[in-house]
C-alpha cells in the first residue's frame, strides 16, 4: 500500500512526469521553442533537487520500486545527461523545418522511463520502465523523418527493439514458471538453486537486454542507428538509455542467482564485444559510426564486471559507466555543435573535422579530451575506469578477460588517435561544416566544455565519485 512517505520518495519521478504534462499543455496553447526547452530543463532541475531531499530517507521500498543508493546515483546521472541533451538539442533544432517542441516531450517521457527502470524491484516495473524508455526513442531517432537515414534509424531501432522485448518477456515467463514470483526478492529466495527453466529464462532476458546495450552478437542495429538518428537523440540513446538498461541488468545479476549462473556466458559475450567492437571501428571514416562501434566495445568491458560477481562488482561497474557516460556525451556533443543548426545533414565524416583545431581550438580540445578518456589515457577519468575493470579481472584471476581488455584497448587507441591526428592537420580552405561563431556563448557550448572539464577533474581527483559509490554500497549492505 502506497503511503505519503512512498509518494515523497517517488517525487523525482513524479516531477519529470508532471513536466511532460506541462510541456504538452504549453504546446497546445502556443508553440514556442525556447520556452518549451526552458520548462523541460526546469522540470529536470527540480527533479534533481528532489533527489537531494529524498536521499536522507533512502532506502525506501514501494510495492514495485525501490529508492536506494543505486537508484539515486543512477537517477542523478540520468537527469544530468538529459539536461546535457536538452542544452545541445535547443541549438541543433534551431534550423529544423517543422515542429520542434515535441522533441522535448519525447525526451521527458524517455527520462521518466529510465528513472522507473533503474528503481525497479519487480519484473512488471522493469518491463513498463523499459518500454516507456524505448518508445519515445523511436520518435526521437526518426524525428527528422523527411531525411531517409533518420526514418531508417527509427524503424530499425523499433523493429529490433521489439524483437528484444519479445525475448525479454519470454524469459520473464520462464522465471515465473519455475519460481511463481516476479519481484526480485522473491526470485532470489525461490531460485537459490536455479533449474533449467530459470537459467533459460535468465539467458533469454540477457538476450533482450543485450539488444538494448548493443552487445555482440545483438549489435547490428547500432552503427546505422547512430549514423542516421539526429545527434541529440543519439546522445540520449548512447547515454541515458544504456545507463538505465545496464543498471537494471546489474540489479538482476546481483539479486537473482539464475543470472549469476550465466557468468561464463557473460564473460564470453564480454570478450567478443571488446574485440569485435574495436576491430570494426578500425575501418570507419564516419565519426558517429566509429563511436557506435566504440560503445559496443565499452559495454564489452562493462560486462566483465557482471561476469565477475564479487564485492567490487557494483562499484567497478558504476565507475566505468560514469567514465563512459561523460566522455560519450562530450564527444557526441561536439558532433551536435558542428551540425548546429540542423541543415538536413550532419558533420559526421572524418574529413570534415580536418583542421578543426585551427578553426575552433577549444572545441577540438573538448573532443581530444573525450576521445583520450574513451581510450583510457591518463589523466582523464577513462583511465580510472579501465584501472577498475582490469583490477577486477586480476583479482578474480580471469586472465583471458584481462588479456581481452588490454588487447581491445590497444586496438581502440589506434582509431582514437587517427581521429585526433585529423583534428590537428592543416585544414581545407572552405570547410563544409563548422560550429557557429558564438558556440561558446550557447548552452550547448557550455555543456561540452563542462563535460571536458569533468573528464579531467574526475581523472585527476576521482575521490568524490568513489566516495559516492561507497555510500551506495554501504546502503546496499544495510
Amino acid at each position: 500500500m502506497l503511503t505519503a512517505t512512498h509518494l515523497l520518495a517517488l517525487m523525482p519521478v513524479i516531477l519529470v512526469a508532471a513536466t511532460v504534462l506541462v510541456v504538452m499543455l504549453g504546446i497546445a496553447w502556443r508553440r514556442r521553442h525556447t520556452p518549451a526547452a526552458l520548462v523541460t530543463a526546469a522540470g529536470l532541475g527540480l527533479s534533481l533537487l528532489a533527489l537531494l531531499l529524498v536521499s536522507p530517507m533512502a532506502p525506501i521500498e514501494t510495492p514495485l520500486m525501490v529508492i536506494d543508493g543505486l537508484a539515486l546515483f543512477a537517477m542523478t546521472w540520468i537527469l544530468l545527461a538529459a539536461l546535457a541533451s536538452i542544452g545541445l538539442a535547443h541549438a541543433y533544432l534551431g534550423g529544423f523545418a517543422g515542429p520542434r517542441e515535441e522533441f522535448y516531450l519525447l525526451l521527458l517521457s524517455a527520462t521518466t522511463g529510465a528513472m522507473v527502470l533503474v528503481a525497479s524491484r519487480h519484473l512488471a516495473t522493469l518491463f513498463l520502465g523499459l518500454e516507456l524508455l524505448s518508445m519515445p526513442l523511436y520518435g526521437m531517432l526518426a524525428y527528422a523523418f523527411h531525411e531517409r537515414r533518420s526514418l531508417e534509424a527509427g524503424i530499425k531501432y523499433l523493429v529490433l527493439s521489439a524483437a528484444g522485448t519479445a525475448f525479454l518477456l519470454f524469459g520473464m515467463a520462464l522465471l515465473y514458471a519455475q519460481s511463481g514470483r516476479l519481484d526480485l526478492a522473491g526470485l532470489a529466495a525461490s531460485l537459490v538453486e536455479p533449474g533449467v527453466w530459470a537459467l533459460s529464462g535468465a539467458a533469454l532476458m540477457l538476450v533482450g537486454l543485450g539488444f538494448k546495450l548493443s552487445i555482440v552478437p545483438f549489435h547490428l542495429w547500432t552503427p546505422d542507428v547512430y549514423e542516421g538518428g539526429p545527434a541529440p537523440a543519439v546522445m540520449f540513446l548512447a547515454s541515458v538509455s544504456k545507463l538505465a538498461v545496464f543498471v537494471v541488468l546489474l540489479r538482476l545479476v546481483l539479486a537473482v542467482p539464475a543470472f549469476q549462473g550465466l557468468e561464463g556466458v557473460m564473460g564470453a559475450l564480454a570478450l567478443i564485444s571488446m574485440l569485435v567492437g574495436n576491430l570494426l571501428a578500425l575501418a570507419q571514416s564516419n565519426l558517429k559510426r566509429l563511436l557506435a562501434y566504440s560503445s559496443i566495445a565499452h559495454f564489452g568491458y562493462l560486462l566483465v564486471a557482471l561476469a565477475v560477481v564479487n564485492g567490487a562488482t557494483l562499484e567497478t561497474g558504476m565507475v566505468y559507466l560514469v567514465t563512459y557516460l561523460v566522455a560519450t556525451l562530450g564527444a557526441l556533443g561536439v558532433i551536435t555543435l558542428m551540425s548546429t543548426p540542423w541543415r538536413g545533414e550532419e558533420a559526421t565524416a572524418l574529413h570534415e573535422y580536418r583542421g578543426l583545431f585551427w578553426r575552433r581550438p577549444f572545441l577540438a580540445g573538448v573532443l581530444t579530451v573525450c576521445l583520450l578518456s574513451l581510450a583510457g589515457i591518463p589523466p582523464t577519468i577513462g583511465f580510472i575506469g579501465k584501472f577498475y575493470i582490469i583490477a577486477l579481472g586480476v583479482e578474480a584471476e580471469r586472465w583471458w578477460l584481462v588479456a581481452g581488455i588490454v588487447l581491445g584497448s590497444a586496438i581502440g587507441l589506434y582509431y582514437y588517435l587517427r581521429v585526433l591526428v585529423t583534428l590537428y592537420l592543416p585544414g581545407p580552405r572552405m570547410p563544409r561544416f563548422d560550429a557557429p561563431e558564438d558556440w561558446h556563448r550557447r548552452a550547448g557550448g557550455l555543456v561540452v566544455v563542462g563535460l571536458a572539464l569533468l573528464v579531467l577533474l574526475l581523472g585527476v581527483y576521482p575521490i568524490p565519485l568513489i566516495e559516492s559509490l561507497e555510500w551506495v554500497m554501504a546502503m546496499k549492505r544495510a
